[in-house]
């Protein structure tokens, strides 16, 4: 899986998630840039990813994770 491919997908789960179709995802985008991503959203985008991806994110990548481009590296390693 390419990192435009896990992108593609990834924006497909936030646009769902968020109700929005307008989210453009990049490597800096954080939950300052999407509209209604707060703590409670957070949970459901790492169970929607997790599900999309066929994969789980350790506690310590969840809690550690600062924007989408550390999502996406996590996933393409989780993913190998």
């Amino acid at each position: 899986m390419t990192r435009d491919e896990v992108y593609k997908t990834l924006t497909e789960v936030f646009c769902d998630i968020f109700d929005d179709d307008s989210i453009t995802l990049a490597d800096s985008t954080t939950a300052a840039d999407v509209e209604g991503w707060d703590s409670l959203m957070h949970i459901s985008l790492i169970n929607a990813v997790q599900d999309e991806f066929g994969m789980k994110f350790a506690m310590k990548d969840v809690t550690g994770m600062k924007n989408v481009g550390q999502m996406v590296d996590l996933i393409l390693s989780a993913k190998g």
